[in-house]
């Protein structure tokens, strides 16, 4: 039975290997937002640490004069739609290029319409994704300039995290999705453990590393720490 048992250790040792990687956590999302529109900030909605939900609006620039033109679109739609329904109504006395001249004009209402909408919806800046404001560079009155885009915002998800591992680029195809990975932060002592659920396919070429992924949660991004992935 103790024969058995040493050669059952042996056999492990001789298939199992551990492979020393770095890690640097971040976030599951992350991203730098931004006006595609010069103006005045008007409004600011949040600020660092605000959780916000996907739709959320952060921020807002005055836009009188897009919203104006909203209005003014629609009034236009109106009678364009009005015009358009009688000529329908006497479109056996119309020949067909007049009633196409209002089906015109009808579209062409419709289509300002929707350009207005969107140029007013763009002074308003939206959460792309349930997250955590992580920085903020806008006050209300400032000017803003679309040209190039000016980060005022940046937003993360704030529970899901990752650790992106980096590891000699030789032992590229020995690391497997579903590999352990037990690690440690440089900020303390405990050992966790995680499983690997990405390998990157390319290696990186002035590093000469290979990466690959552990998905974690509640843990602060920017964080660093070394480990070692059990492969056979």
């Amino acid at each position: 039975m103790k024969k058995l048992f040493l050669i059952t250790i042996l056999t492990a040792g001789i298939f199992a290997q551990d492979i020393y990687a770095i890690f640097n956590v971040k976030a599951h999302k992350s991203a730098n937002l931004a006006f595609n529109i010069s103006g005045i900030v008007e409004k600011v909605n949040a600020d660092i640490g605000t959780f916000v939900k996907k739709g959320d609006i952060l921020a807002k620039l005055k836009s009188n004069d897009s919203k104006a033109n909203v209005e003014l679109a629609k009034v236009t739609l109106k009678y364009a739609k009005k015009d358009l329904d009688r000529a329908k109504r006497a479109s056996s006395a119309l020949d067909r290029a007049k009633l196409d001249a209002f089906a015109y004009k009808y579209e062409a209402a419709l289509a300002k319409l929707n350009l207005a909408k969107a140029t007013y919806e763009k002074s308003f800046l939206r959460a792309p994704f349930d997250g955590v404001i992580t920085a903020k560079y806008l006050e209300v009155g400032d000017g803003i300039s679309a040209m190039p885009p000016k980060t005022v915002f940046k937003i993360e998800t704030p529970n899901d995290k990752r650790l992106i591992l980096e590891f000699d680029q030789k032992y590229f195809k020995k690391v497997k999705k579903g590999d352990k990975f037990k690690y440690s932060f440089d900020s303390d002592n405990k050992e966790y453990v995680g499983v690997i659920n990405k390998v990157y396919p390319t290696i990186n070429a002035q590093t000469r590393k290979a990466k690959a992924e552990v998905k974690v949660s509640n843990v602060p991004t920017g964080l660093f720490g070394t480990g070692y992935i059990e492969v056979k």
